[in-house]
């Protein structure tokens, strides 16, 4: 009977090397160890939370954004597509 070579890679991610300045690397081993986590649980979460803030915050300042300007255009809300098709055309 032949053996078989069996490779299994569990929860792949991708990798991505940064460069901490060494107060961040110092603080990042104090916030891992306190959590009693890893460095690399850590970071993920950290990171997470700041896309999610990030995204909230490009959808709060379109929000904010929305009616702030006057096109002079009666119509445009319901002629924006004919409107956009002009000037793209242009």
């Amino acid at each position: 009977m032949e053996a078989a070579n069996i490779c299994v890679i569990l929860n792949a991610m991708p990798r991505t090397e940064i460069e901490l300045t060494e107060e961040q690397a110092r603080r990042l081993d104090e916030v891992a160890a306190r959590k009693g986590r890893t460095v690399a649980e850590v970071v993920q979460e950290s990171l997470s939370e700041y896309l999610d803030n990030e995204r909230a915050s490009v959808k709060e300042r379109a929000r904010k954004a929305s009616g702030m300007f006057r096109s002079g255009l009666p119509d445009l809300g319901v002629n924006h597509d004919k409107y956009l098709t002009e000037d793209f055309d242009d």
